[in-house]
């Protein structure tokens, strides 16, 4: 089992940048990041396997930035030209599913078993 802190939340202008961060406690997890808004569905944001290969959403694929550092075991979202519909809570999610597997639903909900708590996001404009 892994547990899962999400820091580097907050606030933001349109235009801005953030840079989540999420710590898990244990190592050699395919990780991803989730956000959802109020009243949506949660969605995939972006994914890293334990073997480094990154996968993010058409709709921001753009303007965030998915990395692991494997030294300190952290995980990081970096998100530029940020938008107000990028208001939401973001979740860092991980699992153990082999890397065939994980690449085909590496942005799916289902595919991770443990989850963070969460942190807000908010950009006004």
């Amino acid at each position: 089992q892994v547990q899962l802190v999400e820091s580097g939340g907050g606030s933001s202008q349109a235009g801005g940048s953030l840079t989540l961060s999420c710590a898990p406690s244990r190592s050699q997890y395919n990780m991803a990041w989730f956000r959802q808004a109020p009243g949506k569905e949660r969605e995939g944001v972006a994914a890293i396997s334990r073997l480094n290969i990154t996968t993010a959403a058409a709709s921001v694929k753009a303007r965030v930035t998915i990395s692991k550092d494997n030294v300190n075991n952290i995980l990081y979202l970096q998100m530029n030209s940020l938008k107000p519909e990028d208001t939401a809570m973001y979740y860092c999610a991980a699992d153990t599913r082999p890397l065939e597997d994980w690449f085909l639903h590496s942005l799916k909900r289902y595919a991770y078993t443990y989850w963070g708590q969460g942190i807000q996001v908010t950009v006004s404009s």
